[in-house]
């Protein structure tokens, strides 16, 4: 008999503004009804110095987390879209080790237990078979240290072509062969690139570790679809028919709301539709929060 999925409902911390500290983040997070956030290590120089943040700034996000009920088990990691591993520059490669061992450190200080990884071999420099490999020898050296850290590392689907299916993703997961290499799709994002979702989500069931909510404009013919800031409701990821799958396939993991502020006043009227929103969809789709 088939059980009620109660899940866990998060939300990205760029969808709030980053002037905010994280009691603040983690206070509204709490008002608006989710159970978690995602913290981002993204290109920004200042979101990266959080990895060198010291014992008593790293001990006001636990106690931020503790004193709001949020907490905040996984992280965003990418910066490694500036820093990839699959780079020609050896000093970039480096920079990307350099940030994976800053980012497994930060994660067992702080309680942060999934790593989510941008699935670039590169980004800002042309791929071929080279960055591919270099890629890949990448994961299986970063694979090693979240092993001994406890720390599962997710690659996300992408808005590349590199990895922008669950089946790429496991095309590599074979030759990596690590529990600790897993999936972390981004419904819209497998969407807007015209895959089977349904097919898609069965593939990866047993390797998914946590799933980002967000619309997005389909990848055509002359257009390069749009795979952000699309309002819930106006793109191409059918909701309610993905949550059915994903209820039928037993998934209990964690769902993110992916948003970003407008800077406009109104962050929360923002959230909280959108929020009100996806929790219609779940419900059709057979999910309760």
């Amino acid at each position: 008999m088939q059980t009620t999925n109660n899940v866990s409902l998060g939300l990205y911390e760029k969808a709030l503004p980053a002037d905010l500290d994280w009691a603040q983040r983690l206070g509204i997070a709490s008002e608006l009804g989710f159970q978690f956030m995602e913290i981002s290590i993204d290109e920004q120089p200042e979101r990266q110095q959080r990895l060198d943040w010291d014992r008593q700034q790293r001990l006001a996000l636990i106690n931020a987390r503790f004193d709001s009920g949020i907490t905040v088990p996984s992280m965003c990691l990418s910066a490694h879209r500036r820093y990839p591993f699959g780079s020609n520059d050896a000093a970039i490669r480096q920079q990307a080790r350099t940030l994976m061992e800053k980012a497994l450190d930060f994660a067992v200080d702080v309680g942060i237990r999934n790593i989510q990884l941008a699935g670039y071999d590169v980004y800002y420099e042309t791929a071929d078979r080279h960055t591919r490999q270099r890629f890949i020898e990448g994961m299986q050296w970063a694979v090693e240290l979240a092993a001994k850290a406890q720390v599962m590392l997710s690659v996300e689907i992408m808005d590349t072509t590199f990895i922008n299916s669950i089946s790429k993703w496991r095309e590599f997961a074979r030759q990596i062969e690590s529990p600790w290499f897993t999936v972390y799709p981004d419904i819209g994002n497998l969407s807007a690139w015209g895959n089977d979702v349904d097919f898609e989500l069965e593939q990866g069931i047993d390797k998914i570790t946590a799933i980002h909510l967000k619309d997005t404009l389909p990848v055509l013919p002359g257009t390069t679809g749009q795979f952000r800031d699309v309002p819930f409701g106006s793109g191409c990821v059918d909701f309610a028919h993905t949550f059915a799958v994903l209820n039928r396939l037993n998934y209990r993991g964690p769902f993110l709301l992916e948003m970003w502020t407008r800077n406009d006043g109104q962050d929360i009227q923002h959230i909280t539709q959108a929020k009100s929103w996806i929790e219609q969809q779940m419900k059709q789709g057979g999910i309760t929060c």
